[in-house]
């Protein structure tokens, strides 16, 4: 009698151990269903001059404790549409990355500095000193990182560089040039955490800003491009370098393939129309006679060459920039998350995409924001893709599914319009009249078929 009780006894100690070994199991990082999550966020431009008082004092200070500068400020608001990111928002927006938990793996679109950091330097430090708005812009740089790496834990973070991430100005970063090889080292320590080949890294990001990371498996390989190089305000005579990256990207790509490998694409600015600068050209008929495009020609033509012909391989593509959330249709579908810098109007957002572990293909994202003219300046989910439109599936083919339903006046292109400026409707500037500028954007890539598709519309 005593041995069955035991036996009892053990049975349900037992039963208990595996009940729990489930239960921990069910709350791990990945989602139901086999699917994992991966946080996208972009375009911070954090400006460390929003507080003029402070910055003698960051001049003086190892970027490592300027937190305890940016503490003593009296300005302790996420400021308002218009403004870039201050300290107070940067903290708010990486606050909620960590506290939404469960992601492997985190990705950031570009564009850590202020717009005209430079131009704003030299006029608090009193002169063009150029030696010393490097050291300045070196420690924003690299304080943004640590701020980053202090919030994820462990997750890689996948970058890529932005139009203002540099030392020579706007849209200007030079190939094997000073900024490149002086945020290697911090960037690949405090952002890859690993999960990059610290050789084949520094080789190609100092070359050109473009690397390759593997950070969750084998299975998966992300490129990460420099698609400043590709833009009609790039420096002048690095036309070889923009077909070394290219030649090195279909290079990547092939090799992927060949090894069954997936991959993800994350870049800046996305191919195809200036969507922003193109709605200006709208007549009174509603018609333009040109569309601003944000990549050359040429370029543009090789990278969508490379991307049709890799199209079994690239599972993914990322892009930043517009500020705004979009999408388009290239090679498949290239996912544009708002910005977290309100400066164009937007509330700051940013997207939790869930990936099925298998073929690591997009499923689903939710939106979360910012809302600026709430008091209580918190961010919280906002949408979520599969029960804001009527399509279904992946990812990648749901969006080519909701791109036609977006023409007619119904209620997908209402969301749409809606979720452009991440919820703020008084800072969109779509109205029936510009609509098509924005529709032809998401899937037509050619400056000529933008044209005509705005036109016939």
């Amino acid at each position: 009698m005593a041995r069955a009780a035991r036996c009892i006894s053990l049975i349900f100690v037992r039963l208990v151990v595996i009940g729990l070994a489930f239960a921990l199991a069910g709350c791990d990082d990945s989602q139901p269903g086999g699917a994992s999550r991966v946080v996208v966020f972009s375009d911070v431009h954090f400006n460390p001059f929003y507080d003029p008082t402070l910055f003698r004092a960051l001049v003086d200070t190892p970027e490592d404790r300027w937190a305890e500068v940016f503490a003593t400020s009296t300005l302790t608001g996420p400021g308002t549409w218009g403004d870039e990111t201050n300290y107070p928002l940067l903290v708010k927006s990486l606050d909620s990355i960590r506290d939404g938990g469960g992601t492997q793996l985190v990705i950031f679109g570009g564009d850590m500095l202020t717009h005209g950091f430079s131009s704003t330097f030299y006029a608090l430090y009193g002169s063009q000193d150029v030696a010393a708005m490097r050291r300045f812009t070196l420690k924003t740089v690299s304080f943004f990182a640590r701020q980053v790496r202090s919030r994820v834990g462990n997750a890689p973070v996948v970058f890529t560089l932005g139009n203002n991430d540099s030392y020579e100005g706007n849209y200007k970063i030079e190939p094997n040039g000073a900024f490149l090889a002086d945020t290697a080292g911090p960037f690949f320590t405090q952002f890859l955490a690993g999960a990059a080949d610290s050789a084949r890294f520094m080789q190609s990001y100092a070359a050109g800003g473009y690397y390759v990371a593997e950070p969750a498996g084998p299975k998966l390989v992300v490129v990460a491009l420099n698609t400043i190089f590709l833009s009609p305000n790039a420096a002048a005579g690095i036309e070889g370098a923009v077909r070394e990256e290219l030649d090195w990207l279909d290079t990547t790509l092939a090799a992927a393939g060949a090894a069954g490998k997936k991959v993800w694409i994350v870049m800046h600015i996305p191919p195809g129309a200036d969507i922003f600068s193109t709605k200006g050209k709208v007549d009174a008929q509603g018609h333009i006679a040109d569309a601003a495009m944000n990549w050359q020609t040429d370029p543009q033509v090789r990278f969508l060459q490379i991307m049709n012909a890799h199209r079994g391989v690239v599972a993914a593509t990322f892009a930043g920039h517009t500020h705004v959330d979009e999408y388009r249709l290239p090679a498949g579908s290239l996912e544009i998350s708002s910005a977290i810098s309100p400066v164009y109007g937007n509330d700051p957002a940013y997207k939790t995409f869930s990936f099925a572990d298998d073929s690591l293909s997009l499923t689903d994202y939710t939106a979360t924001h910012l809302r600026l003219g709430d008091a209580r300046a918190v961010y919280e989910a906002y949408y979520t893709f599969s029960t804001a439109y009527p399509v279904s599936g992946a990812l990648d083919s749901a969006l080519a599914t909701l791109f036609p339903m977006l023409r007619p006046a119904a209620q997908p292109q209402a969301t749409y319009r809606q979720h452009y400026y991440a919820g703020h409707d008084a800072g969109s500037p779509i109205t029936d009249a510009n609509w098509p500028v924005y529709w032809c954007g998401i899937a037509k890539m050619a400056r000529q078929d933008v044209v005509d598709c705005v036109n016939g519309y």
